[in-house]
């Protein structure tokens, strides 16, 4: 018996557009699931994963949506739904760190923004599909939360730290309230990963110095990052329950 099959079931991932969300998108098609992949602005990076998955023959659409708005991340699953049928796999990966910024300089707008997008977006989205998945008792959500959660984040980065730290509390408050209705809850928390979030956010410079801190001494990818989000949303992570995985090259071993 394949575990790791999940034929007939459906799955939504946020953020879906490239680096860690494309690829959960990817390896859950690949297990036989239906995608929708959710994009914020990257249209044409969410069109082209899709397009990946029909060319090999797996079923995938893609939505539109603020995640960090509630309103938004109801009609997200509410579309999800129409097209595919209920949700059994949600995958909270929308996330960024926005912009650097010192504590002491902190402004109020970025803050909201950052707590918005990285923490309110996976309460929203979980929130959307859980009475569903209680009632039906069946599905599993998986977060997406960081090595910065652990340590503090990197030149600032402490408040997207924060949220990421609070995602990954938030995944045990989850897995203890849906455990009696038989939906599983975990998340991982990547380290470096060569994605567009580092291309846009770090210096070669910055690059350099977590790589020398890093036992395995090179980045991660979001291929890597994306086989474990798939399996924890199959039934070979069946006793896996209000977890974090690390995926951090021994970075950080815990």
């Amino acid at each position: 018996m394949n575990r790791q099959d999940m034929t007939g079931r459906v799955a939504l991932v946020t953020g879906g557009s490239s680096g860690i969300g494309s690829w959960a998108a990817i390896a859950l098609a690949e297990c036989g699931a239906s995608v929708a992949i959710n994009y914020h602005r990257n249209r044409e990076g969410a069109e082209s994963t899709c397009a990946l998955i029909e060319s090999k023959g797996g079923i995938a659409i893609t939505i539109q949506a603020d995640v960090s708005k509630r309103q938004s991340a109801n009609s997200l699953v509410e579309e999800a739904r129409r097209q595919l049928g209920p949700i059994d796999i949600l995958v909270n990966n929308a996330g960024d760190l926005i912009q650097r910024s010192p504590l002491v300089d902190f402004p109020d707008e970025l803050l909201e923004q950052v707590i918005d997008l990285n923490f309110k977006s996976v309460l929203y989205c979980s929130q959307a599909v859980m009475r569903e998945m209680t009632t039906r008792r069946q599905g599993t959500i998986i977060n997406v939360g960081s090595i910065a959660g652990h340590h503090g984040g990197g030149p600032g980065a402490a408040i997207y730290a924060a949220s990421k730290a609070a995602v990954m509390c938030l995944t045990k408050g989850m897995a203890r309230e849906m455990s009696p209705f038989g939906v599983r809850v975990n998340a991982v928390a990547p380290g470096v990963i060569d994605t567009p979030f580092h291309e846009k956010r770090s210096t070669p410079e910055q690059m350099a110095q977590f790589v020398a801190s890093i036992p395995m001494n090179r980045v991660g990818t979001s291929e890597e990052c994306g086989r474990v989000i798939a399996f924890l949303a199959s039934d070979a992570a069946s006793y896996l329950h209000g977890e974090t995985i690390e995926i951090n090259g021994g970075q950080m071993m815990l």
